[in-house]
């Protein structure tokens, strides 16, 4: 699997996810800085790490999604490359509108930086393949501004359409209907605020995360 990881400013995640990239397909992912206009010929995958990209400044993400190889990212996700995006990946999806809603401040106006107990509520898209449906993972997350929210229409299809791929077991931020994760219409974009590249060796307390991107290379490689 050729990847691809973005890096913006103010990306602090971006080695956690090639590290995990790495390990589980055995290619390091190429590290695209936000100023090129083209993704490596052949990329299967494309990353958009957490962090604070351009500090937050706007609204998390804002600036992101308005970076010169955003278009090529977008392009890619039309096409059907996988797009994953985590923490501040997921609101960079959001504010490039590749996914809906938006990632609001924390209901606590805290940050939260603990493992979490989720749900899997999908397990048939290409990011979700090695789970089953209902089973209980845990998955650390870290973020001030993950507090997904969308218009009661939007959730509701988001519900029907099966494109919720993971919702929190407990209260963490005041997302509607307790989304953790959404997909994309078509399936090849996943947002999640909670980081699955920090948890796929045993070192890291667990593995849970590690079947997602085991899970992608099985589906890519297909």
């Amino acid at each position: 699997m050729k990847s691809a990881v973005i890096v913006f400013p103010g990306s602090n995640c971006d080695r956690d996810l090639a590290v995990a990239i790495e390990k589980v397909t055995g290619r390091t992912p190429t590290m695209v800085w936000h100023r090129e206009t083209e993704l490596p010929d052949g990329t299967d995958f494309i990353g958009l790490p957490g962090g604070f990209s351009y500090g937050d400044y706007l609204r998390s993400g804002a600036m992101a999604a308005r970076s010169p190889i955003m278009r090529a990212v977008s392009d890619a996700a039309g096409r059907g490359v996988p797009l994953l995006g985590v923490c501040n990946g997921f609101q960079v999806l959001t504010e490039a509108g590749l996914l809906p809603g938006a990632l609001m401040r924390n209901a606590g106006l805290n940050f939260v930086c603990r493992p979490v107990a989720l749900k899997v509520e999908n397990s048939q898209s290409l990011f979700t393949s090695q789970y089953d449906a209902g089973e209980d993972i845990s998955i650390p997350v870290a973020h001030h501004d993950g507090n997904y929210q969308a218009d009661a229409d939007t959730l509701d299809r988001l519900e029907g359409e099966g494109r919720v791929a993971f919702r929190y077991q407990e209260q963490v931020n005041g997302s509607a209907r307790d989304i953790a994760g959404i997909l994309n219409d078509t399936g090849n974009v996943l947002g999640m605020m909670p980081h699955p590249e920090r948890m796929i060796e045993a070192a890291h307390g667990g593995t849970h995360g590690r079947r997602l991107f085991e899970g992608l290379l099985e589906t890519v490689a297909a």
